[in-house]
């Protein structure tokens, strides 16, 4: 089984960062949802302890308790910290229920988004910070030498971050009643389908179905359940692993690549991408439905979108709900001039592209997907003319260009691959170029022309039943004795 390189960041602190990250995906693969032990162990164990308790209390503690055997597993070292950070954030909100008093609100929401923020720049940002200090010291000949930190990036943090930062805003402000059942929270923050890379399902989104576990009966959803997560692991094991093992040794060696190899290589990772996170999300939902919360969907076809807004509304959905909830609109939103929400257009993609990591690749991406946020914005009338099969074609390219920035190691490799594709260049012939193009066919009709997951009925026939049966019983052939690959979401 091919696996996808973990992402570097740019700079001095590349190698190093990329080994330590290399050496977090390693322990994660011995629980992910695509592989053995967890759909022949965890899984099965889980689920039929959970459904023979009675009471949403007992319901509670037990997917709590689940959630942080899986993490431990997965990252035993950080496990602390997810259970820091969540007993903060519980206080938090429970003094946010008691007081009124504005000093100790301000007081109860200031200290959990300072210590979480704290956490994401220190992990996430602070080798880049200090080796890009060296360099300046060096290139300039200061007498300085700051210290170099070697940091291992919790796995998950960015998500459950963002979960208890959410939690703690919408609290604060009215949206949502804190609870102050520990258990309740517990689970709400540690469900293990969603626990590692989303999606990030807002408390008033499941709120009703934790309020309801204690009688939630355990075959309400199990169909649709199992339907979701086969889906997802054939998206993700027989599409996006497919995909990875034929592209990713031309990317290695991007410099070499011809003009159609290197189209091909960004085509093929731009549904690699699409299917490594949509099988992911299906499989999180899956999950959810066979233990009775309902996750939100997180892509809605975006590859068939017709410009760039429409995009944004279909890829990602929780993330792209939180950059319009917590940075658009507090900018200002479309309420200014035409300029001004041009300008908070760019500002809120530019923080997404930061948010993904110091990279600067991640920066140009964010970069520009603001200039064509603010361009579609400013030219919608114009655009809106064109027939939606041209509208869908122009947005799908634009779409390809700015995952060269994501995929690239730095700025120089996409730039290298950009010149690449728009100038003719010769070079030698991929490696299993016809099996690449079947794919990538393939990947085009399923993404372009056929509904989501979440648009199916999940009513399966005879024939259709027993064709998702068989592709599942490959996936399980494909993994067994190989070493899963990491989800590229989980990389950020």
């Amino acid at each position: 089984m091919s696996r996808s390189p973990p992402r570097r960041l740019s700079g001095q602190a590349c190698g190093t960062l990329s080994q330590v990250r290399q050496a977090s995906l390693q322990t994660e693969e011995t629980v992910l949802f695509h592989s053995l032990p967890f759909v022949g162990v965890f899984l099965p164990l889980t689920y039929l302890v959970y459904w023979r308790l009675r009471g949403r209390a007992h319901r509670y503690q037990w997917l709590a308790v689940a959630g942080c055997v899986f993490y431990a597993v997965l990252d035993y070292k950080f496990c602390a910290l997810l259970v820091a950070s969540m007993l903060l954030t519980y206080a938090a909100g429970v003094g946010l229920s008691i007081w009124q008093d504005p000093l100790r609100r301000r007081l109860c929401a200031a200290v959990p988004l300072a210590g979480g923020l704290f956490l994401l720049g220190f992990f996430k940002f602070a080798m880049v910070w200090l080796d890009t200090a060296n360099s300046v010291a060096n290139k300039f000949q200061l007498a300085i030498e700051v210290p170099h930190l070697s940091l291992m990036v919790p796995l998950g943090l960015s998500w459950y971050v963002a979960g208890m930062l959410i939690y703690i805003i919408e609290t604060y402000t009215g949206r949502i009643q804190p609870t102050r059942n520990f258990w309740e929270f517990a689970c709400q923050i540690t469900f293990f389908p969603k626990l590692i890379a989303g999606p990030i399902a807002r408390f008033w989104q499941t709120d009703a179905d934790l309020k309801n576990l204690g009688q939630a009966e355990g075959n309400s959803s199990v169909r649709l359940g199992l339907s979701f997560f086969a889906l997802g692991m054939i998206q993700k094991v027989l599409i996006a692993d497919t995909l990875a093992g034929l592209i990713d040794p031309g990317l290695k060696h991007y410099g070499q690549l011809s003009t159609a190899g290197a189209w091909m290589c960004m085509l093929g990772y731009t549904y690699q991408f699409y299917f490594d996170c949509a099988g992911y999300f299906d499989m999180a939902v899956g999950l959810g439905h066979l233990f009775g919360i309902r996750l939100p969907q997180n892509f809605n076809s975006p590859y068939q979108a017709v410009d760039l807004r429409d995009f944004w509304r279909r890829w990602n959905i929780t993330i792209s709900a939180v950059l319009r909830d917590f940075i658009y609109f507090p900018l200002g939103g479309s309420r200014g001039s035409r300029s001004q929400t041009c300008r908070n257009l760019f500002i809120t993609m530019l923080l997404c592209g930061i948010g993904h990591g110091p990279n600067w690749a991640f920066v140009a991406w964010g970069g520009y997907h603001g200039v064509l946020l603010a361009a579609n914005y400013l030219g919608a009338r114009q655009w809106d003319r064109l027939p939606r099969f041209l509208r869908q074609l122009g947005t799908f390219f634009l779409i390809v260009i700015g995952w060269v920035f994501f995929r690239s190691d730095d700025l120089p490799m996409a730039f290298a691959l950009l010149r690449t594709m728009f100038s003719a260049h010769a070079g030698p012939t991929l490696p299993h170029t016809p099996s690449l193009l079947l794919i990538l066919v393939t990947s085009a009709v399923i993404a372009h022309g056929l509904p989501n997951a979440g648009l199916l009925s999940h009513r399966w026939r005879l024939l259709p039943g027993l064709a998702i049966a068989g592709l599942f019983a490959l996936c399980l052939v494909m993994i067994y004795g190989s070493q899963p690959s990491s989800y590229l979401i989980c990389s950020f």
